[in-house]
């Protein structure tokens, strides 16, 4: 008798329709997520002047991308492997990239979709309007951006193992780079916090997308700005992985 082992690809598409099922029915999170860089956008409505449209949205995207990788993957995670859903699925013919691109794909998705509510709303309530090719390219960036944020959450949930500590570290990580990052950006906090804002995940990411969604500006910052985030990725998913465990214990 000869038993049948199905396909990666059929095999990450049943993962995926489980992992959009269960996001849907924690959608309250995932509007959380999408929530708090809108209140940031609207109430920023009046620094669109002072900044540029292009200032306001790139921070406002960033912060989003923050939530989404520390808050929403990261706390995934912790808490399937604690109920035991990782142990469990790979017992099953599932290969183990299978099991993490489809989680991945769903926050690919939750990028797509935080980034193009924000477009929305920039361009209905604080008339920031940009170009179809600066739109195109801000989401890309945005995505690239989104990366390192998973892989930082991805380093996170590797670390600790308590779900309820993930969630704690997370929320404090993520204050930590909002607060620094966004007063940073402002020089709020002095020169030398600013300089070492810029080339923080939370500047390269937000000096990128801004530069994206503004593609005429793109120089040898910009550039360089893309490599360290590319660098930050490189080094958060090789520890992530390295110290990630599919077991509670």
């Amino acid at each position: 008798m000869t038993t049948n082992i199905p396909s990666n690809a059929n095999v990450y598409t049943a993962l995926l329709k489980a992992d959009l099922t269960t996001q849907w029915r924690n959608r309250r999170a995932s509007i959380l997520v999408v929530l708090v860089p809108t209140i940031i956008l609207l109430s920023w409505k009046g620094l669109v002047d002072k900044f540029g449209g292009a200032f306001v949205l790139s921070n406002c995207i960033t912060v989003g991308l923050t939530a989404i990788g520390l808050m929403g993957y990261s706390n995934s995670i912790a808490r399937d492997r604690d109920k035991g859903i990782f142990q469990r699925l790979r017992v099953a013919p599932a290969s183990n990239w299978t099991i993490m691109a489809s989680r991945l794909t769903v926050q690919l998705l939750m990028i797509i979709i935080m980034t193009t509510v924000l477009f929305i709303v920039g361009y209905k309530y604080d008339n920031i309007s940009m170009s179809a090719q600066g739109y195109t390219i801000g989401l890309l960036t945005a995505i690239v951006g989104g990366a390192v944020y998973l892989s930082l959450g991805q380093v996170i949930v590797g670390l600790i193992k308590n779900p309820e500590t993930v969630n704690a570290t997370t929320r404090l990580v993520y204050f930590a780079f909002i607060m620094i990052g966004m007063f940073g950006e402002l020089g709020v906090l002095g020169k030398e916090i600013g300089e070492a804002v810029k080339w923080s995940p939370y500047g390269t990411v937000k000096h990128m997308v801004g530069t994206g969604l503004t593609p005429s500006a793109w120089d040898t910052h910009t550039t360089m700005a893309l490599l360290v985030t590319i660098g930050y990725t490189i080094v958060f998913t090789a520890l992530g992985i390295k110290w990630f465990r599919w077991s509670p214990k």
